[in-house]
């Protein structure tokens, strides 16, 4: 290379640098420092064929005509697909940027849609959790409830579900609910309705001193439920959403049921009907909203059930929570929750009794019990590691899927607990430390359904293997 060559391709590698730009992997790609400025010209929005723009736009930190600095830029367009990601409504979300200029740039933000339309029959367990149903009613079909269940988690393209339950078998249930987060001009305020009638044969009435339910079973149903009710909710920016509902909600049970527990409902009379109102807050900031591995979770919830603090039904009860997920490197992460239960006056009828072992406030290793309390704390901690992480592509061609992902983690896990109550309700489980440990292998797939396989043992002296599930929408 001679003098004036070198000279000339210094010169071009000069203005480049001014200029601010050079190719790469089919981008246009600025060389300024984190503290030049970028401005978002527009930003366009493509694979959404029922989703409206502007619910995608509504989760997106950036908005066109905004400057921002490189580094805050960068932050911005990864918190924005991980936001349009936890809506539930799409399985896959890229944004990538092509620069007009050294200074301006384009946002294309490509979705693909999940499939929201679930017509389909149900065969779901009455009993608490699969093992129960398995281990103690030895898979009875006759403890099922069977039906359809048509849920439309996207009923006009604007996040809004509409679900429909017809439900027979051990229980009867008929339910419709729809529910629009986002009904006012600046997507901030919503609302949702919801009315519910079930009918079911069997009752638990009590807990034994072994912490297991005692049921009241006679011909028949002996249990009618209705409940009909509405919410308000309000969701100002990306991460904290606060819900304000009001109902009514109407119990009525066989007469009979007084002779073996007259506590049940707290009251003389077989029926009772009381006004229920809630009010939840929850901050959400977590990379994957139905298997979190980074972020944070908190919130609180309070209920209260009649107009008078005491006597009959009349319950307030307050749930706070938090869990922090943390990433450490090379496919390691953990996670610790905290949860707590109190409700007042402590004096409760037994149908407001529940705590450990009922939905998602349980202990792994105590899924067989529950644990009747006016007063409860759960401490977790959970360290996994990823294994593995691969697809398989979907012989059948469709519009909606073309592979099945699968990831793999390995799990150890620590638990302890606490439940307070008060005579006649104390346990063996009550007013006691708890503990339990254990590990497992959870199996991530489609629309992030999570299947886990946990061998648990607790301080009972006890240990077997547990299934759970969940996920989806």
């Amino acid at each position: 290379m001679t003098a004036s060559t070198t000279f000339k391709f210094s010169i071009f590698i000069i203005i480049l640098w001014f200029t601010g730009i050079v190719k790469a992997s089919g981008q246009l790609l600025p060389l300024f420092s984190n503290n030049y400025p970028i401005v978002v010209d527009s930003i366009l929005i493509a694979g959404n064929k029922k989703t409206k723009d502007y619910i995608i736009r509504r989760e997106l930190k950036i908005k066109k005509g905004d400057t921002l600095y490189r580094n805050n830029f960068i932050a911005a367009v990864n918190q924005s697909r991980q936001l349009v990601y936890n809506t539930n409504l799409f399985t896959e979300v890229k944004i990538e940027s092509t620069y007009n200029d050294s200074a301006h740039v384009v946002l294309y933000v490509s979705v693909k849609e999940k499939w929201y339309i679930y017509p389909i029959p149900q065969f779901l367990l009455v009993d608490r959790n699969f093992n129960e149903w398995l281990n103690t009613y030895h898979a009875s079909l006759k403890r099922v409830t069977y039906g359809a269940k048509f849920a439309h988690y996207n009923f006009s393209g604007r996040r809004d579900p509409l679900r429909i339950y017809l439900l027979n078998g051990y229980q009867r249930n008929i339910t419709i609910s729809y529910a629009s987060p986002y009904s006012n001009p600046k997507l901030t305020e919503g609302f949702g309705v919801q009315a519910s009638f079930t009918q079911t044969q069997e009752l638990s009435i009590q807990t034994n001193y072994d912490n297991k339910q005692i049921t009241y079973k006679r011909p028949g149903y002996i249990y009618n439920n209705f409940s009909a009710g509405a919410f308000y909710t309000q969701r100002k920016g990306y991460y904290n959403r606060r819900t304000f509902s009001a109902g009514i909600e109407s119990i009525q049970v066989k007469d009979s049921l007084f002779i073996y527990h007259p506590d049940y409902l707290n009251t003389t009379s077989n029926s009772v009907t009381y006004p229920r109102f809630e009010f939840s807050y929850k901050h959400t900031d977590v990379n994957n909203i139905n298997y979190p591995l980074t972020g944070l979770v908190y919130g609180v919830n309070v209920l209260k059930l009649g107009f008078q603090f005491k006597g009959g039904i009349n319950l307030l009860q307050m749930n706070p929570g938090i869990a922090a997920y943390i990433r450490h490197g090379k496919g390691w992460y953990s996670s610790i929750q905290l949860a707590g239960l109190l409700k007042l006056p402590f004096q409760q009828p037994y149908i407001n009794q529940r705590a450990l072992g009922y939905k998602e406030f349980y202990m792994k290793g105590l899924e067989y019990y529950v644990v009747d309390a006016v007063a409860a704390g759960l401490a977790s901690y959970t360290l996994k590691k990823r294994i593995v992480s691969f697809s398989l592509p979907i012989p059948i061609k469709n519009k909606i899927i073309d592979q099945i992902p699968f990831r793999i983690f390995a799990k150890t896990y620590a638990n302890t607990g606490y439940a307070y109550n008060q005579a006649p309700y104390i346990n063996k489980l009550n007013n006691k430390l708890l503990y339990t440990g254990g590990f497992g292998i959870d199996l991530v797939t489609l629309y992030d359904i999570t299947f886990s396989v946990e061998y648990s043992f607790n301080q009972l002296g006890e240990k077997g293997l547990f299934l759970h599930s969940k996920g989806g929408f």
